[in-house]
Parts: structure tokens; sequence; C-alpha cells
């Protein structure tokens, strides 16, 4: 739709996509950091979120598997769970669900066309509009826990608004510097702006150097109790295949096996700060080790690692993401020749990106995946030109469709990797549901 929704235009709203352009019209401009004007939103609408108990999780790699198993665990516990993450691949709608069933369509435009006057009054972002939606459709549809992802850092973000049950930062890496800081320290600090005082905290956090400025800033922040998972858990024997990832899990005493769908060994230490996450959060909601080991094979989380036919795609957006897709890779052993449809945003650091991945890829073709935001689309002569300096065997294809056609010739592998846009883009054109595999 080319023409502007405004506040004088509410009647103009004809169906699900004017209701999504008139939302990420609202991206322009970056990013708006401050809680003032999420909370003023929700008063407006009768504050929603207080009328859920809330499981809050920052960190710059492992939100969503850990999300995906709290959601999966409480589940088969017969809670009705509700979950808010972002980005979304395929559609909108799967950045809120309820019972595993994203937001239906006609609730997105029923917001819009409702609360379209108070968005411009307040002038609020897309996240922002979006957070709202997110919590007062989880009040509506009857939710008996939510689990909120962090968007974009921690202190500032808009999900910040909640007073949650327990608050807990998975990891740390260098990402989204130009809004969080240049160095892990103040990224870090950042994300551990969600903790709260009088609440637990957790830290998933593998590096004892950040994981205690973590609980430094936890304690500063007056929670209680604050639990490092690395002082109470330990994760042995793991082993990683294309069906998952399995761990012997020692934890008070007691060893158990665990399996979990998600590939790769980072996802057995999601899988560890997750079952902290919900024995922090009290006893309706802890899973002890056996019961998990029950329910594991629930868990399903779209892009991450996700193999479907010869194709493998994973959302690896930053240097930290790529390093451990190269080892996941390597554990798994896919049949070789593997090709690599690679697009990273400009803001990333892609070249550290190409140069992990080198470790296993046999070619890359560089490309440019269609939703990807003009304002921060890479340089593909510049990528191309620094990916043959590495000596490596390289395409640039800029259309897309073009690129993941070429991919398949004499590649026994297909890895379509580098943002969400690459790999939702990927789906939508090969017709893969981001629930296959």
């Amino acid at each position: 739709m080319d023409v502007a929704l405004t506040v004088g235009t509410i009647d103009s709203l004809a169906g699900y996509q004017d209701a999504l352009d008139y939302l990420f019209g609202r991206t322009t401009g970056g990013f708006k950091f401050g809680l003032e004007r999420t909370a003023s939103l929700l008063e407006h609408l009768g504050n929603p979120h207080l009328a859920y108990p809330v499981i809050h999780v920052a960190g710059t790699n492992g939100k969503g598997s850990s999300v995906a198993t709290m959601s999966a665990l409480l589940t088969a516990k017969g809670l009705r769970v509700a979950t808010y993450t972002s980005p979304h691949l395929v559609d909108f709608r799967e950045r809120m669900t309820v019972a595993g069933v994203p937001i239906p369509g006609e609730d997105v435009v029923e917001f819009i066309a409702r609360r379209m006057p108070l968005i411009e009054e307040l002038e609020a972002s897309f996240f922002e509009a979006t957070t709202a939606m997110a919590f007062e459709y989880f009040a509506r549809a009857g939710t008996d826990i939510a689990i909120v992802e962090a968007g974009l850092g921690g202190r500032l973000d808009s999900t910040n608004v909640v007073t949650p049950l327990v608050a807990g930062v998975t990891s740390i890496g260098l990402d989204h510097t130009e809004y969080l800081g240049n160095t892990l320290e103040e990224i870090a600090g950042e994300k551990a702006g969600i903790f709260k005082a009088g609440r637990p905290a957790i830290i998933g956090e593998r590096d004892a150097r950040i994981r205690a400025l973590l609980a430094a800033r936890a304690m500063d922040a007056g929670a209680s109790p604050v639990r490092v998972v690395a002082d109470e858990m330990s994760l042995e024997n793991i082993r990683v295949d294309d069906a998952g990832t399995t761990a012997k899990l020692s934890w008070r005493g007691r060893q158990t096996s665990l399996h979990t769908p998600l590939t790769g060994r980072h996802q057995i230490a999601n899988l560890g700060f997750s079952l902290l996450m919900l024995d922090a959060a009290g006893a309706p909601y802890a899973v002890d080790p056996e019961e998990a080991a029950r329910h594991l094979d629930r868990v399903r989380i779209p892009g991450r690692f996700q193999h479907v036919g010869r194709w493998i795609f994973d959302v690896a957006h930053n240097a930290a993401g790529a390093e451990v897709l190269a080892q996941t890779m390597t554990a798994v052993a896919p049949p070789m020749p593997i090709t690599v449809v690679l697009c990273v945003l400009r803001d990333k650091d892609w070249r550290s990106m190409i140069r992990v991945l080198s470790r296993m890829a046999s070619r890359f073709i560089l490309t440019m995946a269609p939703t990807a935001p003009a304002s921060r689309a890479w340089d593909l002569a510049e990528a191309e030109a620094f990916a043959r300096g590495l000596g490596l065997t390289v395409e640039r294809i800029e259309d897309f469709g073009a690129a993941l056609d070429r991919a398949q010739a004499n590649a026994a592998t297909v890895l379509v990797t580098g943002s969400f846009h690459t790999v939702g883009d990927a789906m939508s054109l090969l017709q893969v549901s981001p629930l296959a595999g």
C-alpha cells in the first residue's frame, strides 16, 4: 500500500496487510529507547501485562531456544502459555502466540483499528506498539503465564515494563554495538537492566568474567536470589547429531540423561538455563529433570539449525552465532559439498562470520534478502572481494531467488544463514514451513 495510514484513515484498514504496512511504517527513524511510551500505551489499555505472571529473558544469543524450551515444558504441565519473541521468520504473527497458536490476523487488524489514534498521539514505535498488542492479546486470550523475550538490550527495551516472576540473561556477545556499547561489559550492563529488586535473577553466561559482572549487576538491582547456571549445574557427555543433542545433567546430587531436539552443544546450555529459570519461578512452574526428559521432544523453534531435506536454515546473525553454527555443522557432518547462501546486515561483523563459516563451506553464494532493510543492506561487491581475498570459492548473485536456485547446483547440503531476513525469505520462496523438519 503506497498511502501511509494516519489517524484519519482508520476506516481504510481493509485487512491484515494494511495493518502490517502501518506497523512497519513506524520502524523509520531508528530505535526509540525508553519505557515511557510503552507504559503510557499499556496504562490506556488497562495494564494488561499485570493480568498474568511473566518470565523475562534477555541475552545476545539463546533467547529463542530458551523461550521455546520453557514454553514446551510449561505446556506439558497443562498451562496455557503465551510467548512473545522477535523478530519473526515468515509471518509477523509468529511473534505472539498463546498455546502454540499465533495471534489471529483479525486481532492484529482490530488492535490497529482501535489503537491507531493512541499510537499516533504517543508517537509509539513499531516495537512499542507491537509489545502493547501482545500484552493485551495475552490477557484477552486467558494466558496462564507469558514468557517474554527482550527485543534489544534490556534496560530500555519496551518489554522491561514487566515485573517478572524471574528474569534471566542467557549469554552476552558483541551485537547491536551501535546501541548497546562496544564492549561485552557495556552490553552486559544493558542486558542486566531486566533484573528487578526482590525477584530472582538467573545468569546463563559461560564466560566467568562476564557472568560475575552480571551477578554483580543483579545484586546491585536488589534481585534475590541471584543464581548462576554454571554454579549449580554441570552438563557432561554432550553428543550432537541431526536428531538433536544429548547430555548428562548433574544437579542437586542427581544425574539425569536429557535429550533436546534442538541441535548444538549450546542448546544443552540453553536447556540448563531454562530449567533453572523455571525452578526460580516457583513451585507451580518448576520442572525436575526427570519430568523434563519426558517432555523435551515437544520443543520446536523455527530457523535454529532447521534441517529440511538437503536444506539447513539457521538464523545466526553475528560472529558468536556463526561460531556456534560452524561447530554444529562439524558435529552433525551433513553431506558434502556444502554451499552457504549468505546475506548479513551491514551493521553486523560479516567478515568474522565469513571467516568462521569458511571452515565448513565448500563455496559461498553471497546475496541480498528481499526483506533486509535497505538502510542496513550489506555491500555485496565488498563482501565478495573480502571472500576472494581469503581464497574462498564465492559467487555474488544479488537476486535472491536466483541465488537459491544456483545454490542447489553441485551441492549435497545448502546452508541458508546470516539473518532472520535471509532465513525467512528463503522459507517463503521455497515454501518451507517454519514448523517443518
